[in-house]
């Protein structure tokens, strides 16, 4: 079955994971009876996740004509003779209306109905709520027709969820296998090694052992290899008990030189401590000095970055990024972001769709760039911005699609990020949708 992308804005979009099958249409009857069937209404409907007869009743509308669908048979009917072409454009304008999420274009959403009868429609993706236009034709029909409500996600989540880390515990049972495996192949070389050792001992003083002592069982040799195999033998390194030996072992007044000896030692670690103390606090306050012109070092930075970006393509970007010194590279990262969306209030989104080139140069200096990355989009959402936080999940699914950041460092900054001390930031409770996306999609796929 030939398959096509969903939307005719991603139809050149060779690794887009939406699709679904091509329209195929049959001309049935004659004369004032001749209708359009198409035939694989069911499986183009299934794709995009909604009723056959929703598809069905929008070629009426639009064409003007009679159409009806069949539940039991699965047949779609149009009356008329239409073309294949012109009844897959009237299906793009349905997948626009009702499929596609107006804020990110993504296709995998859910038809709600409110209490005052308003159609939207809910993205998965981005958590973004777009509201139909109920002027259409269609409307009616839907409202009096709602879409079947899903039973049992929560239990297949639940599922997926119990699935994945079951599989997690088996496979940490297998590493302890395996160091268990170790472990004893190791005591085995011991015991052979000891028993080798014993046996030429014996061989010298059998003369006297033979005729002194009775002969031991085996298996009281094996209890005491046993014995000495779970004896570990360990050294009390403690400074009250290095104290405790120097006053056994020497005289009580040389003693008390090595005690004021170790008191001294104890004390020059403090000293380094407040010094690397020093160097944090002033590596922390090193973006807040500022400069002889006013600016710190950051605003600095961004200026820079906004400078080159206007005037630069991505290959000559790159080689300027190598030439940046004095910054970490978390520093330089976020100064290119914000570069990015100078000026930008919405639309952050597309703005940074516009610029994934820039990114993507960016990348080649550093292997943690994705966090990096991440990173430097949690400190702008935390900026007096209004709409940062708001469409951070827009910005997650571009990075996403466009390959610039992979679930798996995108989990581990969200993990990280909730479990830090900014857990109740916006930028989390906003992100969650796409986060939640991610993870089902992942485990999709995988019963797929």
């Amino acid at each position: 079955m030939a398959l096509q992308n969903i939307g005719a804005s991603n139809s050149d979009d060779a690794f887009y994971r939406y699709k679904m099958p091509k329209m195929i249409t049959k001309i049935e009857g004659r004369g004032n009876g001749i209708k359009t069937n198409i035939v694989n209404m069911v499986d183009i409907a299934k794709a995009l996740a909604r009723p056959a007869s929703y598809t069905t009743k929008h070629f009426g509308c639009e064409l003007g004509a009679q159409s009806k669908f069949d539940e039991k048979s699965g047949t779609s009917l149009v009356n008329g003779a239409h073309d294949t072409a012109k009844l897959a454009g009237l299906l793009e304008i349905f997948i626009k209306k009702y499929v596609q999420c107006y804020g990110c274009g993504n296709p995998e959403t859910e038809i709600l109905i409110t209490k005052n009868q308003m159609i939207q429609l809910k993205c998965a993706a981005c958590g973004f709520v777009s509201d139909v236009d109920m002027r259409d034709k269609l409307t009616s029909f839907i409202v009096k027709n709602p879409p079947e409500t899903k039973k049992g996600s929560k239990d297949k989540k639940t599922l997926r969820r119990a699935e994945k880390e079951r599989l997690k515990e088996g496979e940490a049972a297998d590493e302890e296998l395996k160091k268990l495996k170790k472990d004893t192949k190791k005591k085995g070389s011991l015991k052979d090694g000891r028993s080798n050792d014993s046996s030429s001992r014996k061989k010298v003083g059998s003369s006297d052992e033979e005729h002194n002592s009775p002969p031991r069982s085996l298996t009281a040799q094996q209890e005491e290899d046993a014995q000495d195999d779970d004896i570990q033998w360990q050294t009390d390194t403690s400074m009250e008990a290095a104290q405790q030996r120097i006053i056994e072992q020497l005289t009580s007044a040389t003693a008390d030189m090595v005690m004021i000896s170790t008191n001294e030692k104890e004390k020059r670690p403090k000293a380094t401590d407040r010094a690397h103390d020093s160097s944090r606090t002033a590596l922390a306050t090193k973006d807040k000095t500022k400069t002889k012109n006013g600016k710190t070092n950051h605003e600095k930075l961004v200026e820079g970055m906004r400078e080159n970006i206007s005037g630069m393509d991505a290959n000559q970007f790159q080689a300027y990024l190598g030439t940046i010194s004095g910054s970490s590279s978390q520093e330089v990262m976020t100064a290119l972001y914000e570069a990015l969306l100078e000026g930008v209030d919405k639309g952050s989104a597309k703005e940074i769709a516009k610029k994934t080139s820039y990114l993507t140069a960016a990348f080649a200096h550093n292997e943690n760039s994705q966090l990096l990355l991440l990173r430097a989009i949690e400190e702008f959402s935390n900026k007096p911005n209004p709409y940062a936080a708001k469409e951070v999940a827009l910005v997650l699914k571009v990075l996403y699609d466009a390959d610039i950041s992979d679930e798996e460092n995108i989990m581990q900054w969200y993990d990280e990020g909730i479990a830090g001390s900014n857990s109740d930031s916006a930028l989390w409770k906003n992100a969650k949708p796409f986060i939640d996306w991610l993870q089902n999609a992942d485990s999709e796929s995988e019963e797929e």
